[in-house]
């Protein structure tokens, strides 16, 4: 298995954070006050379509598909009530060239089948989220526990938060 790797750190007194990944690349994220990036829920749509295109445009070209321009458009539709959670997401490749519908139709239907994580990390709903914490205080002490774990797997209802009253 494989795994990726990501953080944010804080990065001033609003909600500018730097995040980085694994292969060392960065890219900074704030919300609406600051404005100084992208809005982390704006990264879930971004990440659907970089991933799906690269997988259509790879699959094209070993079809020998000429394509002269090619654009992946998502728009996510959230909930309006908190966490404002995505309950669809469109996805509309845009190509142009000499190209086949066939085969961009299959292109578009192996990604989502078979090759995007991300759309399938989206679609399943089978992916765990766990939360934990490390505190580091002043004089030296550290405390790690664990919080929640979130997912299909596991009864969110049934685990209470560290340091919940009881």
């Amino acid at each position: 298995m494989a795994t990726k790797t990501a953080s944010v750190t804080l990065d001033g007194d609003g909600l500018r954070f730097v995040g980085r990944v694994g292969s060392g690349h960065a890219i900074v994220l704030d919300n609406t006050e600051g404005d100084t990036g992208a809005r982390p829920a704006e990264l879930v749509p971004l990440a659907l379509a970089g991933c799906t295109a690269m997988d259509v445009i790879s699959i094209l070209r070993k079809k020998r598909q000429l394509v002269t321009r090619y654009e992946v458009r998502t728009a996510g539709v959230q909930s309006d009530e908190h966490p404002n959670e995505f309950r669809r997401i469109e996805v509309l490749h845009d190509v142009e060239g000499e190209v086949e519908a066939a085969s961009l139709a299959r292109a578009i239907e192996l990604s989502a089948t078979k090759y995007c994580s991300v759309g399938s990390t989206l679609a399943t709903g089978v992916t765990e989220i766990h939360h934990a914490y490390r505190l580091r205080t002043p004089d030296g002490a550290e405390t790690e526990a664990d919080v929640l774990v979130m997912g299909p797997h596991a009864d969110v209802r049934a685990q209470e938060p560290a340091g919940a009253a009881s």
